[in-house]
């Protein structure tokens, strides 16, 4: 009885309105739409979460990779580094070692250190010394290697260091032209026994040699002369004087112009052309050297091997190479020969260098520095 009444019961219900339908269309509307909506934020966020962790991924292996980069590069740097302080110090001490002029040093703390002692020539040297300091206010010193070029190699470099031009003469005459001279248009045929110093070479290829020494002098020159700038110059000095293959060439250019200076003078005497400076008949005075034949053989072959230039011989240096040489002879303290010139007789737009030797064998560069 109570089901069929409650069939009945629905039966007799009346139907939903317009208004309840659109209501309850409405709600599941907004249902579904609530449901849509949050399954699309979350989905928004994880999304938004997976781009972040994998910005952040990537920015951390790129630091990683730059750090990486960054650590082998200055593990590259570091050992760049290393190797070459350790190759610049080797190269420096290297080129300090063969440095044939030595870097300036105190003068009485030199002759402190190499005249020790009490004895009478010890003391005489020490005076010497101290006069050149309080009287002539030389301050330094450079040391020469102590060979048979010490002369010729103290005044080329201050001539170098100094930025002293060529001489007049020089510049008038091509001097690599001088042996061929020699040779050919006065018939010196001797000059194939001119010795190379230490290399004691003599023979027909002595011409093209003197050659190759005549254009490293006259190009060395004229680069060096041509720098104004003082610093500059005295580096380029220091490395050409520490090569000893290209400071021997330059002397040995030397000693070739002095016997063709001695050649000259020696043609002008015989033909008796002109008066010729009174150095050059002290030269040819010797029974060493009468002609420049005997010249040659007995005195400028030896320079460089088992000899060195004489007194007599640096006038004809300071003369041909128009410098004034003063030198301090410490072993002549308080005589008249203390102080010399070479030439005695010069012109007075030379310039002057200045030596000091303590035995007339070794000479060193004295000079002062404000």
């Amino acid at each position: 009885m109570q089901r069929q009444h409650h069939r009945n019961a629905s039966k007799n219900r009346e139907p939903f309105t317009e208004q309840e339908k659109r209501s309850r269309t409405n709600d599941a509307k907004r249902s579904v739409g609530g449901h849509e909506v949050q399954s699309w934020t979350r989905a928004a966020k994880q999304s938004l979460w997976q781009k972040v962790i994998q910005l952040g991924m990537s920015f951390l292996i790129a630091v990683f990779q730059c750090c990486r980069r960054l650590y082998n590069c200055l593990v590259l740097l570091l050992k760049w580094w290393k190797s070459r302080w350790i190759s610049g110090s080797y190269l420096q001490r290297k080129f300090i070692k063969n440095l044939s002029v030595s870097p300036e040093v105190d003068l009485l703390g030199y002759c402190t250190r190499e005249w020790k002692g009490d004895t009478k020539q010890a003391k005489h040297i020490q005076e010497a010394y101290e006069d050149l300091f309080w009287r002539y206010h030389i301050k330094y010193l450079r040391q020469v290697r102590r060979d048979n070029y010490c002369v010729l190699r103290a005044v080329l470099f201050q001539i170098f260091s100094q930025g002293i031009p060529f001489p007049s003469w020089m510049k008038e005459k091509d001097i690599l032209k001088l042996p061929e001279k020699l040779l050919y248009s006065q018939g010196c045929n001797w000059i194939q026994q001119y010795s190379f110093g230490p290399e004691r070479y003599t023979g027909p290829n002595a011409f093209g040699k003197l050659r190759k020494c005549m254009e490293a002098l006259k190009t060395n020159w004229s680069e060096i002369s041509s720098i104004k700038d003082h610093e500059e110059r005295g580096n380029i000095c220091n490395t050409l004087f520490s090569d000893e293959s290209k400071e021997h060439k330059l002397y040995e250019a030397i000693k070739f112009i002095m016997l063709y200076e001695v050649v000259e003078a020696y043609e002008q005497m015989k033909n008796r052309e002109k008066h010729i400076p009174n150095l050059f008949s002290l030269l040819l005075a010797r029974d060493s050297s009468s002609d420049p034949l005997s010249f040659m053989m007995n005195h400028l072959n030896a320079i460089g091997d088992s000899g060195r230039l004489e007194q007599v011989e640096m006038f004809l240096l300071g003369y041909l190479l128009e410098v004034k040489i003063r030198v301090y002879r410490l072993h002549k303290f308080n005589t008249e020969e203390f102080q010399v010139s070479y030439p005695d007789e010069y012109q007075r737009e030379w310039h002057e260098i200045s030596l000091l030797t303590e035995d007339d064998c070794y000479y060193h560069i004295p000079f002062t520095r404000t």
